[in-house]
C-alpha cells in the first residue's frame, strides 16, 4: 500500500499541472470569443443597418466615418474633456464618501437604524426629477455635473458596502475579538479585506451609474460635452454623429469597469483563487 503511494501523488501533480496549464490558456481563448463575438455584432449591425432609413438609424461604416469628423475637427476631444472632469470627481468623491458610510452602516446597527433610511430612500428616488433644484443649488457648468454625478453613484456603493460588511463570518470577528483586537484593528484586519470584493462591485455599478448621472447632467442643464454632441446631432438629424459619443460612453464605461477589476486583483490577490469557475 506504501508502494502505491508515490504513485497516487504524482498522479495528483500530473493533474493539478495540466490544470493549471488549462488556466493559463484560457484567457487568450476567451479572449478569441470576445473578439469574434464583436466582429459578428459588427457585421450584422452593418449589413441590417443599411436596410434602415439613415434618419431612424446607421452602421459601423458611417459611424467611423463620422467618428473621423468629430475627431479631426477637434469637437469630440473637447467634448470628452468636458465630459471626463466631472465624471472623474463625482465617482471619487462619491467613493471616498459612500465605502467608509457603507462600512458604518454595515458594522454598527445603530449607525443603520438612524442612515440607512435615507439611503436607501436616496437610491429610489428618481432624481432626475429633482434636476432643477440642482440647477438652482449649484448653477449650470461644472459643479452641477458633479453633484448630479456624485448623488447617482454613492448610493450603489453604499448600499453594496455594508451589505458586504453583513456576510462578514461572526467567527472571525469573533476571533479578533478573542485576541483582544480593538475596533479600529477588527476594521481593518479583518472586515475591510473581506469585504473588498462588494466594494469593488459598487464601485463597478457606480460606474454606469456615473455615466448616466453624466448624460443627464449634460441633457438637463448644461448642453456641453458629450451628451451635448448627442443633443446637437439629434436635433439635426445626424444619426451618425449620434452614435459616436454613445460609442465612445460605451467603450469608456467597460475600460472603467475593467480597470476597477484589475484594481481589485491588485488589492484582493486571494480573492482569485477563491471562487471556481469553469
Amino acid at each position: 500500500m506504501m508502494n502505491d503511494f508515490p504513485e497516487a501523488l504524482a498522479s495528483r501533480v500530473d493533474t493539478a499541472s495540466a490544470h493549471k496549464r488549462r488556466v493559463k490558456r484560457k484567457p487568450f481563448k476567451l479572449g478569441y470569443v470576445t473578439v469574434l463575438s464583436v466582429i459578428i455584432v459588427l457585421l450584422c449591425w452593418e449589413y441590417f443597418g443599411r436596410q434602415i432609413s439613415p434618419i431612424f438609424s446607421s452602421y459601423p461604416s458611417a459611424i467611423a466615418i463620422a467618428f473621423w469628423e468629430l475627431l479631426r475637427s477637434g469637437v469630440l476631444a473637447k467634448a470628452f474633456f468636458q465630459s471626463i472632469q466631472p465624471l472623474a470627481a463625482g465617482f471619487f468623491l462619491a467613493a471616498v464618501v459612500g465605502i467608509p458610510v457603507g462600512l458604518l452602516i454595515g458594522r454598527y446597527r445603530v449607525v443603520e437604524a438612524a442612515i440607512n433610511i435615507y439611503v436607501l430612500a436616496g437610491y429610489a428616488t428618481p432624481l432626475v426629477a429633482l434636476m432643477p433644484l440642482f440647477t438652482l443649488w449649484f448653477g449650470l457648468g461644472f459643479t452641477v455635473k458633479m453633484a448630479i454625478i456624485f448623488t447617482l453613484t454613492v448610493f450603489p456603493i453604499i448600499i453594496n458596502t455594508s451589505d458586504g460588511v453583513k456576510q462578514v463570518p461572526k467567527a472571525l470577528i469573533e476571533v479578533g475579538i478573542a485576541f483582544v483586537a480593538t475596533q479600529s484593528g477588527i476594521m481593518w484586519k479583518i472586515i475591510i479585506p473581506a469585504t473588498i470584493p462588494y466594494i469593488m462591485t459598487g464601485l463597478r455599478l457606480g460606474v454606469g451609474k456615473a455615466i448616466i448621472a453624466m448624460i443627464i447632467a449634460e441633457f438637463f442643464s448644461a448642453i456641453s460635452g458629450l451628451g451635448g454632441v448627442i443633443i446637437n446631432a439629434g436635433n439635426s438629424f445626424q444619426t451618425a454623429t449620434m452614435f459616436v459619443p454613445v460609442i465612445v460612453l460605451m467603450i469608456l464605461g467597460v475600460a472603467l469597469t475593467k480597470l476597477v477589476g484589475m484594481l481589485e486583483k491588485k488589492i484582493a490577490p486571494w480573492q482569485n483563487g477563491s471562487v471556481g469557475r469553469e
